[in-house]
């Protein structure tokens, strides 16, 4: 229980959390009415219980309770699991800035405990401060950008995508208050430059383990053609890039080696010297001497302020997320923190002042910025190439097989049968359609898993809008006779539909690895993935680890998160109340 409690006896608090008795909460000297609004109203026919606490009272579920659904409990289930609702644009106060600039070096939350702020936030945060393009540079993957470029359309901020990747990493171990390895920022200039980037982070991460990817600056040359590095812009990045890794360490001399070594492997067009002031006393000298190996090396020169979080109001969380990541209290890891609030998202005329000795440099940022924007629509991989029998294209091969499904499933095509004829024209119809669209080897694609699964006579079955073809019903992928039915083919797939169309597989539980398995061993690695979860902080989790950070003993730790039950809704929480949930009568007042 946790310090304030609504006044009510607790037994129906918890009936009512974990949907005992009728309803969401069973009859106990009381009832249980839904409301209408996802609340649950406590009747108590207890006259001496309502008469001592003058009436009844409600407990009301917050807003993000009823997008999970009446009863979810935060469970691995997708029935009892969080669903992220879609992004809705607040109002924003845009603050005209008459430099122009661009944000190249932004970690968001996807940043694991690095960035303090979700890729929502720093959008709006740079769209209210009038920036003409932002990037994502999370470390070492995209897991952020799809819904960066969600909330970044929703408010019209161009954007870029890039990642900063980890170099020659040795020390893999957790709890490092500054972890090991040298940083390559790269942002992609287009698509192509993304599907190579994209391809780098997969082949750095399949050679590393679980959270520490593995990679080399000899393996760029390996897993990136000379073509592609051209659609690539390299930027000379934090204190951890090679170039100002080396002019600390070692000095002018080693630095400009680095700097070189970029050149040559990247070519001078696509190397930029960055540069970045957060106010520590070695910032302007570095900024100086990078400004000058620049002008030896004749290169373009930008300015960013390596963001790690959207305003300065979020310097607080940054610093107890480092403390997390370093699983040691503020305290002990206070000699590592920045000293001030400073890697926030700035306006073009806060850089154009912190950078008045090095003209153009802001500027030059957002026309780099502009020229690398590209919406993520355009990123569409293909799939990779079907092997086909006797020489047959994927089209041709797809022809056949619905050929013969159509006689075992209609009959001959040649049958003068009024059904037949009607199931045959459809046939070729839904086949001219996957032609046109370039979706044959899509098909073959799901055809073999589920003929692999009829061979090792494990259950599977296709389901959905899928059960609309009468070409996925002859191949043995539904059940369903579309023609027989009647089902309307363009609910499935239409000229008007974007990207490939959805079938959906369901096989057999205890016999589930086989088939993944053998789209591993049929594919290969790195043409095969499975979907995964970016999985966050549950609030009890969160809590204890806070508590860590802020030096509170394994006791209390646990007794804060104890405060809050599932996801943090339905008890009320001395630590952590839910955001704009409706309060009982008096437990606010207390």
């Amino acid at each position: 229980m946790g310090f304030q409690n609504p006044p009510v006896p607790w037994r129906r608090i918890e009936e009512t959390l974990s949907g005992k008795g009728k309803g969401l909460g069973g009859p106990a000297n009381g009832t249980r009415e839904p409301d209408g609004r996802g609340s649950v109203k406590a009747r108590d026919t207890n006259a001496r219980g309502a008469k001592a606490r003058g009436g009844g009272s409600e407990l009301k579920q917050p807003p993000e309770a009823e997008a999970w659904g009446p009863r979810a409990n935060g469970g691995d289930s997708p029935a009892w699991s969080y669903v992220r609702p879609s992004y809705r644009a607040p109002v924003i106060e845009r603050r005209p800035s008459v430099t122009p600039y661009a944000e190249l070096h932004c970690h968001s939350t996807f940043s694991f405990l690095d960035g303090a702020s979700q890729p929502e936030e720093l959008a709006e945060e740079a769209a209210r401060l009038d920036l003409k393009a932002l990037a994502i540079t999370d470390h070492d993957g995209f897991y952020g950008i799809v819904r960066f470029t969600e909330a970044a359309r929703a408010v019209g901020l161009p954007t870029v995508f890039g990642a900063e990747l980890t170099i020659d990493k040795l020390d893999v171990s957790p709890g490092q208050p500054d972890p090991d390895g040298s940083h390559l920022l790269v942002l992609a200039r287009d698509p192509v430059g993304y599907a190579a980037l994209a391809r780098v982070i997969s082949e750095a991460q399949l050679a590393g383990s679980k959270g520490a990817p593995r990679m080399a600056m000899s393996d760029v040359d390996r897993w990136v053609t000379d073509d592609e590095l051209d659609h690539w812009l390299v930027l000379t990045g934090c204190r951890k890039g090679l170039v100002p890794r080396a002019l600390e360490r070692e000095g002018p001399a080693a630095a400009d080696r680095a700097l070189r070594g970029l050149v040559d492997r990247f070519g001078p067009a696509n190397v930029v010297v960055e540069l970045w002031d957060h106010g520590a006393p070695l910032d302007s000298a570095r900024n100086d001497a990078l400004a000058r190996l620049a002008m030896t090396v004749d290169l373009d020169v930008v300015a960013t302020n390596n963001v790690h979080y959207a305003s300065p109001a979020r310097r607080r969380l940054a610093t107890a997320l480092a403390a997390v990541r370093a699983r040691r209290s503020l305290d002990e890891i206070e000699g590592w923190l920045p000293s001030a609030a400073s890697a926030h998202i700035r306006s073009g005329d806060e850089q154009a002042r912190r950078f008045a000795r090095y003209p153009g440099v802001v500027e030059r940022a957002a026309e780099l910025g502009l020229a690398c924007a590209f919406d993520l629509s355009l990123v569409a991989p293909n799939l990779p190439p079907f092997p086909c029998p006797d020489g047959l294209s994927e089209m041709g091969y797809l022809r056949r097989l619905v050929e013969e499904g159509g006689v075992r499933r209609y009959g001959p095509r040649s049958s003068n049968d009024e059904f037949t004829v009607k199931a045959w024209v459809q046939l070729d119809s839904e086949l001219d359609l996957i032609e046109h669209l370039g979706f044959p080897g899509y098909f073959l694609v799901v055809w073999d898993i589920v003929e692999y699964c009829r061979r090792r006579d494990i259950l599977c079955q296709g389901r959905g809008s899928a059960a609309n073809s009468a070409v996925c019903y002859v191949l043995g992928v539904t059940k369903a006779d579309a023609v027989k039915l009647g089902l309307l083919f363009e609910r499935f797939l239409s000229p008007e539909r974007d990207g490939p169309p959805d079938i959906d597989l369901d096989i057999e539980s205890d016999r589930r690895e086989e088939a993944i398995q053998y789209v591993y061993d049929r594919h290969g690695r790195r043409h095969a993935a499975q979907v995964a979860n970016v999985i966050s902080y549950r609030r009890r989790s969160a809590i204890r680890d806070a508590a860590k950070a802020l030096g509170y003993s394994p006791g209390q730790q646990d007794r804060f998160s104890k405060t809050i039950d599932g996801w943090g809704w339905g008890g009320r929480s001395s630590i952590a109340p839910p955001p704009k949930a409706e309060r009982t009568e008096k437990a606010d007042d207390e």
